[in-house]
Protein backbone atom coordinates (compact mmCIF):
# COMPACT_ATOMS: atom_id res chain seq x y z
CA UNK A 1 0.00 0.00 0.00
CA UNK A 2 1.31 3.45 -0.91
CA UNK A 3 1.82 5.88 1.92
CA UNK A 4 -0.75 8.34 0.60
CA UNK A 5 -3.43 5.73 -0.18
CA UNK A 6 -6.36 5.87 2.24
CA UNK A 7 -7.09 2.90 4.48
CA UNK A 8 -10.31 1.33 3.20
CA UNK A 9 -10.51 -1.51 5.72
CA UNK A 10 -13.92 -1.94 7.43
CA UNK A 11 -12.33 -1.01 10.77
CA UNK A 12 -11.97 2.58 9.63
CA UNK A 13 -15.00 4.73 8.94
CA UNK A 14 -14.95 8.39 8.08
CA UNK A 15 -16.75 10.46 10.74
CA UNK A 16 -20.35 11.40 9.99
CA UNK A 17 -22.60 14.04 11.52
CA UNK A 18 -25.27 11.37 12.06
CA UNK A 19 -25.60 10.54 15.76
CA UNK A 20 -24.51 7.01 16.73
CA UNK A 21 -27.08 4.48 17.92
CA UNK A 22 -26.12 2.66 21.10
CA UNK A 23 -27.90 -0.35 22.60
CA UNK A 24 -27.22 -2.89 25.34
CA UNK A 25 -28.09 -6.52 24.60
CA UNK A 26 -30.94 -7.76 26.80
CA UNK A 27 -31.45 -11.37 27.85
CA UNK A 28 -34.16 -12.00 25.27
CA UNK A 29 -31.72 -11.14 22.45
CA UNK A 30 -28.93 -13.42 23.67
CA UNK A 31 -27.88 -15.88 20.97
CA UNK A 32 -29.62 -13.96 18.17
CA UNK A 33 -27.86 -12.55 15.09
CA UNK A 34 -26.80 -8.94 15.30
CA UNK A 35 -28.41 -7.95 11.99
CA UNK A 36 -31.78 -9.22 13.21
CA UNK A 37 -31.53 -7.59 16.63
CA UNK A 38 -30.16 -4.26 15.41
CA UNK A 39 -32.86 -3.96 12.75
CA UNK A 40 -35.48 -4.48 15.44
CA UNK A 41 -33.91 -2.05 17.91
CA UNK A 42 -33.12 0.70 15.43
CA UNK A 43 -36.33 0.59 13.43
CA UNK A 44 -34.29 0.20 10.23
CA UNK A 45 -34.60 -2.49 7.61
CA UNK A 46 -32.43 -5.58 7.87
CA UNK A 47 -30.92 -4.76 4.47
CA UNK A 48 -29.93 -1.29 5.71
CA UNK A 49 -28.36 -2.76 8.86
CA UNK A 50 -26.35 -5.20 6.75
CA UNK A 51 -25.00 -2.29 4.73
CA UNK A 52 -23.87 -0.60 7.94
CA UNK A 53 -22.15 -3.82 8.98
CA UNK A 54 -20.47 -4.28 5.60
CA UNK A 55 -19.15 -0.71 5.81
CA UNK A 56 -17.72 -1.32 9.28
CA UNK A 57 -20.22 0.99 10.93
CA UNK A 58 -21.37 -1.49 13.56
CA UNK A 59 -19.28 -2.52 16.57
CA UNK A 60 -19.86 -4.87 19.46
CA UNK A 61 -17.59 -4.46 22.46
CA UNK A 62 -15.57 -2.02 20.34
CA UNK A 63 -14.92 -4.41 17.45
CA UNK A 64 -16.46 -4.57 13.98
CA UNK A 65 -18.59 -7.64 13.34
CA UNK A 66 -20.18 -9.84 10.69
CA UNK A 67 -23.94 -9.89 10.14
CA UNK A 68 -24.06 -13.45 11.50
CA UNK A 69 -22.41 -12.50 14.82
CA UNK A 70 -24.35 -13.95 17.76
CA UNK A 71 -24.95 -11.66 20.73
CA UNK A 72 -24.44 -12.16 24.46
CA UNK A 73 -26.25 -10.50 27.38
CA UNK A 74 -24.78 -7.17 28.40
CA UNK A 75 -22.79 -6.55 25.20
CA UNK A 76 -22.84 -3.01 23.84
CA UNK A 77 -23.86 -2.41 20.22
CA UNK A 78 -22.83 0.83 18.55
CA UNK A 79 -24.06 1.63 15.06
CA UNK A 80 -23.00 4.72 13.12
CA UNK A 81 -25.43 5.21 10.23
CA UNK A 82 -23.97 6.70 7.08
CA UNK A 83 -24.77 10.20 5.92
CA UNK A 84 -28.49 10.33 5.03
CA UNK A 85 -29.34 9.73 1.40
CA UNK A 86 -32.52 10.48 -0.44
CA UNK A 87 -35.01 7.64 -0.68
CA UNK A 88 -36.91 6.99 -3.84
CA UNK A 89 -40.14 7.97 -2.11
CA UNK A 90 -42.71 10.61 -2.89
CA UNK A 91 -44.61 12.58 -0.26
CA UNK A 92 -48.32 11.90 -0.66
CA UNK A 93 -51.21 14.00 0.62
CA UNK A 94 -52.85 11.13 2.48
CA UNK A 95 -55.12 12.18 5.37
CA UNK A 96 -53.70 11.39 8.80
CA UNK A 97 -55.48 11.23 12.15
CA UNK A 98 -52.88 13.11 14.19
CA UNK A 99 -53.23 12.67 17.95
CA UNK A 100 -50.18 14.76 18.89
CA UNK A 101 -47.24 16.46 17.23
CA UNK A 102 -44.23 18.53 18.27
CA UNK A 103 -40.70 19.20 16.97
CA UNK A 104 -39.50 15.72 17.99
CA UNK A 105 -42.29 13.28 17.25
CA UNK A 106 -45.73 12.69 15.84
CA UNK A 107 -48.43 10.33 17.14
CA UNK A 108 -51.13 9.10 14.77
CA UNK A 109 -54.14 6.82 14.80
CA UNK A 110 -53.27 4.51 11.89
CA UNK A 111 -56.17 3.30 9.82
CA UNK A 112 -56.63 -0.40 9.18
CA UNK A 113 -55.39 -1.31 5.71
CA UNK A 114 -52.58 1.25 5.67
CA UNK A 115 -49.11 -0.25 5.21
CA UNK A 116 -46.52 1.41 7.46
CA UNK A 117 -43.64 1.66 4.99
CA UNK A 118 -43.07 0.88 1.31
CA UNK A 119 -42.30 -2.73 0.41
CA UNK A 120 -42.63 -4.96 -2.66
CA UNK A 121 -46.26 -4.77 -3.69
CA UNK A 122 -46.82 -1.55 -1.73
CA UNK A 123 -44.57 1.14 -3.23
CA UNK A 124 -46.90 4.00 -2.30
CA UNK A 125 -49.90 4.93 -0.21
CA UNK A 126 -48.07 4.07 3.00
CA UNK A 127 -47.81 5.81 6.34
CA UNK A 128 -44.26 6.82 5.45
CA UNK A 129 -45.47 8.52 2.25
CA UNK A 130 -48.11 10.36 4.28
CA UNK A 131 -45.61 11.43 6.95
CA UNK A 132 -43.15 12.68 4.33
CA UNK A 133 -45.87 15.02 3.07
CA UNK A 134 -47.07 16.04 6.53
CA UNK A 135 -43.64 16.53 8.13
CA UNK A 136 -41.48 18.55 5.79
CA UNK A 137 -38.70 19.07 8.33
CA UNK A 138 -37.61 15.47 8.86
CA UNK A 139 -33.96 14.82 9.67
CA UNK A 140 -31.97 11.84 8.45
CA UNK A 141 -32.90 8.80 10.49
CA UNK A 142 -31.47 5.33 10.07
CA UNK A 143 -29.25 6.42 7.18
CA UNK A 144 -32.04 7.69 4.94
CA UNK A 145 -34.25 10.76 4.77
CA UNK A 146 -37.47 9.29 6.04
CA UNK A 147 -39.77 9.43 9.05
CA UNK A 148 -38.32 7.58 12.03
CA UNK A 149 -40.48 4.51 12.21
CA UNK A 150 -39.64 3.18 15.67
CA UNK A 151 -42.26 0.43 15.78
CA UNK A 152 -44.75 -1.06 13.36
CA UNK A 153 -48.32 -2.20 13.20
CA UNK A 154 -49.42 -4.84 10.72
CA UNK A 155 -51.28 -3.58 7.68
CA UNK A 156 -54.59 -4.82 9.06
CA UNK A 157 -54.06 -3.45 12.57
CA UNK A 158 -55.47 -0.04 13.45
CA UNK A 159 -54.51 2.28 16.26
CA UNK A 160 -51.84 4.39 17.95
CA UNK A 161 -48.36 4.72 16.45
CA UNK A 162 -45.49 7.10 17.19
CA UNK A 163 -42.81 8.23 14.71
CA UNK A 164 -39.66 10.24 15.42
CA UNK A 165 -38.70 13.42 13.57
CA UNK A 166 -34.98 13.41 14.39
CA UNK A 167 -32.18 11.07 15.44
CA UNK A 168 -32.28 12.02 19.13
CA UNK A 169 -36.00 11.29 19.38
CA UNK A 170 -35.56 8.07 17.40
CA UNK A 171 -32.82 6.87 19.75
CA UNK A 172 -34.80 7.83 22.85
CA UNK A 173 -37.93 6.02 21.73
CA UNK A 174 -36.00 3.00 20.42
CA UNK A 175 -34.33 2.63 23.83
CA UNK A 176 -37.72 2.53 25.53
CA UNK A 177 -39.02 -0.12 23.15
CA UNK A 178 -35.80 -2.13 23.62
CA UNK A 179 -36.13 -2.02 27.42
CA UNK A 180 -39.89 -2.72 27.34
CA UNK A 181 -40.82 0.47 29.21
CA UNK A 182 -43.42 1.39 26.57
CA UNK A 183 -47.02 0.87 27.70
CA UNK A 184 -49.05 -0.83 24.97
CA UNK A 185 -52.64 -1.99 25.20
CA UNK A 186 -54.55 -3.67 22.36
CA UNK A 187 -58.19 -4.67 22.00
CA UNK A 188 -59.17 -7.68 19.96
CA UNK A 189 -61.97 -10.15 19.33
CA UNK A 190 -61.16 -13.88 19.38
CA UNK A 191 -62.97 -17.07 18.53
CA UNK A 192 -63.45 -18.94 21.78
CA UNK A 193 -64.77 -18.52 25.31
CA UNK A 194 -61.85 -18.81 27.76
CA UNK A 195 -62.74 -20.54 31.03
CA UNK A 196 -60.55 -18.13 32.99
CA UNK A 197 -60.71 -14.35 32.85
CA UNK A 198 -57.01 -13.66 32.34
CA UNK A 199 -53.78 -15.35 31.39
CA UNK A 200 -50.16 -15.01 30.35
CA UNK A 201 -48.58 -16.65 27.30
CA UNK A 202 -44.82 -17.21 27.35
CA UNK A 203 -43.77 -19.01 24.17
CA UNK A 204 -40.82 -18.18 21.88
CA UNK A 205 -41.71 -16.94 18.39
CA UNK A 206 -39.71 -17.37 15.20
CA UNK A 207 -40.17 -18.10 11.51
CA UNK A 208 -42.51 -20.98 10.74
CA UNK A 209 -40.42 -24.08 9.96
CA UNK A 210 -42.22 -24.66 6.64
CA UNK A 211 -43.82 -21.34 5.69
CA UNK A 212 -41.30 -18.47 5.82
CA UNK A 213 -44.07 -15.86 5.46
CA UNK A 214 -45.58 -16.88 8.77
CA UNK A 215 -44.38 -16.83 12.37
CA UNK A 216 -44.75 -19.74 14.76
CA UNK A 217 -44.25 -20.88 18.35
CA UNK A 218 -42.76 -24.08 16.88
CA UNK A 219 -39.67 -22.40 15.43
CA UNK A 220 -36.31 -23.84 16.50
CA UNK A 221 -34.84 -20.32 16.59
CA UNK A 222 -37.73 -18.60 18.34
CA UNK A 223 -37.07 -15.59 20.56
CA UNK A 224 -38.65 -15.15 24.03
CA UNK A 225 -42.12 -13.60 23.72
CA UNK A 226 -44.67 -12.70 26.40
CA UNK A 227 -48.31 -11.73 25.96
CA UNK A 228 -50.73 -10.92 28.81
CA UNK A 229 -54.46 -11.09 28.12
CA UNK A 230 -57.70 -10.32 29.95
CA UNK A 231 -61.29 -11.03 28.88
CA UNK A 232 -63.44 -7.91 28.61
CA UNK A 233 -66.66 -9.62 27.49
CA UNK A 234 -67.96 -12.99 26.32
CA UNK A 235 -70.53 -13.27 23.53
CA UNK A 236 -71.76 -16.80 24.13
CA UNK A 237 -74.34 -16.90 21.34
CA UNK A 238 -71.58 -16.45 18.75
CA UNK A 239 -68.67 -18.03 20.63
CA UNK A 240 -66.57 -14.88 20.53
CA UNK A 241 -64.76 -12.99 23.30
CA UNK A 242 -63.52 -9.41 23.45
CA UNK A 243 -60.03 -9.37 24.94
CA UNK A 244 -57.53 -6.78 26.18
CA UNK A 245 -53.90 -7.51 25.33
CA UNK A 246 -50.76 -6.19 27.05
CA UNK A 247 -47.67 -7.53 25.25
CA UNK A 248 -44.34 -7.37 27.07
CA UNK A 249 -42.31 -8.04 23.92
CA UNK A 250 -42.82 -6.96 20.31
CA UNK A 251 -42.26 -9.87 17.96
CA UNK A 252 -43.66 -9.94 14.44
CA UNK A 253 -47.34 -11.04 14.56
CA UNK A 254 -46.88 -11.80 18.28
CA UNK A 255 -50.47 -11.28 19.43
CA UNK A 256 -51.94 -13.19 16.50
CA UNK A 257 -49.49 -16.09 16.86
CA UNK A 258 -49.75 -16.40 20.65
CA UNK A 259 -53.54 -16.30 20.78
CA UNK A 260 -53.90 -18.74 17.88
CA UNK A 261 -51.51 -21.12 19.66
CA UNK A 262 -53.66 -20.80 22.79
CA UNK A 263 -56.75 -21.83 20.83
CA UNK A 264 -58.10 -18.27 20.61
CA UNK A 265 -57.50 -17.13 17.01
CA UNK A 266 -58.36 -13.55 16.15
CA UNK A 267 -61.65 -12.95 14.37
CA UNK A 268 -60.92 -12.11 10.74
CA UNK A 269 -57.36 -13.49 10.72
CA UNK A 270 -56.96 -15.45 7.48
CA UNK A 271 -53.32 -16.32 8.16
CA UNK A 272 -53.45 -17.70 11.70
CA UNK A 273 -57.18 -18.17 12.25
CA UNK A 274 -58.66 -19.40 8.92
CA UNK A 275 -61.31 -16.68 8.83
CA UNK A 276 -64.53 -17.61 7.11
CA UNK A 277 -68.03 -16.26 6.49
CA UNK A 278 -68.69 -12.91 8.16
CA UNK A 279 -65.20 -13.03 9.66
CA UNK A 280 -63.61 -12.98 6.22
CA UNK A 281 -65.88 -10.09 5.26
CA UNK A 282 -64.22 -8.00 7.99
CA UNK A 283 -61.20 -7.95 5.71
CA UNK A 284 -58.58 -7.88 8.46
CA UNK A 285 -57.69 -9.37 11.85
CA UNK A 286 -59.83 -7.76 14.56
CA UNK A 287 -56.91 -6.07 16.31
CA UNK A 288 -56.64 -2.46 17.47
CA UNK A 289 -53.77 -0.67 19.22
CA UNK A 290 -55.90 1.21 21.74
CA UNK A 291 -53.25 2.79 23.98
CA UNK A 292 -49.60 3.85 23.81
CA UNK A 293 -47.63 5.33 26.68
CA UNK A 294 -43.98 6.44 26.77
CA UNK A 295 -41.64 9.10 28.14
CA UNK A 296 -41.03 12.03 25.82
CA UNK A 297 -37.48 11.53 24.47
CA UNK A 298 -36.51 15.17 25.13
CA UNK A 299 -38.44 16.31 28.21
CA UNK A 300 -38.96 12.82 29.71
CA UNK A 301 -42.53 13.81 30.57
CA UNK A 302 -45.01 10.91 30.54
CA UNK A 303 -47.07 10.82 27.34
CA UNK A 304 -50.22 8.70 26.97
CA UNK A 305 -52.46 8.39 23.94
CA UNK A 306 -55.68 6.51 23.25
CA UNK A 307 -57.44 5.67 19.99
CA UNK A 308 -61.13 4.69 20.11
CA UNK A 309 -62.28 1.44 18.57
CA UNK A 310 -62.77 2.05 14.81
CA UNK A 311 -66.13 1.77 13.12
CA UNK A 312 -65.62 -1.71 11.64
CA UNK A 313 -64.84 -3.22 15.05
CA UNK A 314 -67.70 -1.35 16.72
CA UNK A 315 -70.00 -2.84 14.06
CA UNK A 316 -68.50 -6.28 14.71
CA UNK A 317 -69.19 -5.90 18.43
CA UNK A 318 -72.81 -4.87 17.78
CA UNK A 319 -73.34 -7.88 15.50
CA UNK A 320 -72.11 -10.32 18.15
CA UNK A 321 -75.29 -9.93 20.20
CA UNK A 322 -75.56 -9.50 23.96
CA UNK A 323 -72.30 -9.88 25.82
CA UNK A 324 -71.35 -10.75 29.38
CA UNK A 325 -68.91 -8.10 30.56
CA UNK A 326 -66.11 -9.13 32.88
CA UNK A 327 -65.27 -6.66 35.65
CA UNK A 328 -61.58 -5.93 36.29
CA UNK A 329 -60.41 -7.23 39.63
Amino acid sequence: MHGDEPDRSPDRVEPDPVAPLVFTVEEESAGARIDVVLAELSGSSRAQVRRWIDEGRVRVAGETVRASRRLAVGESIEARPSQPVEMDLSPEAIPLAVLYEDADLIVVDKAAGMVVHPAPGHPSGTLVNALLHHCGDLAGIGGVLRPGIVHRLDRGTSGVMVAAKNDAAHQGLADQFAHHTIERIYHTFVRGLPRVDAGRIERPIGRHPRDRKRMSVESRSGRPSITNWRVLARYRSTGVSEVEIRPETGRTHQIRVHLAAAGLPLVGDRVYGRARGKEAALGRPALHAAHLGFAHPRSHDPMRFDAPLPEDLRTLRADLGPGEEVSER
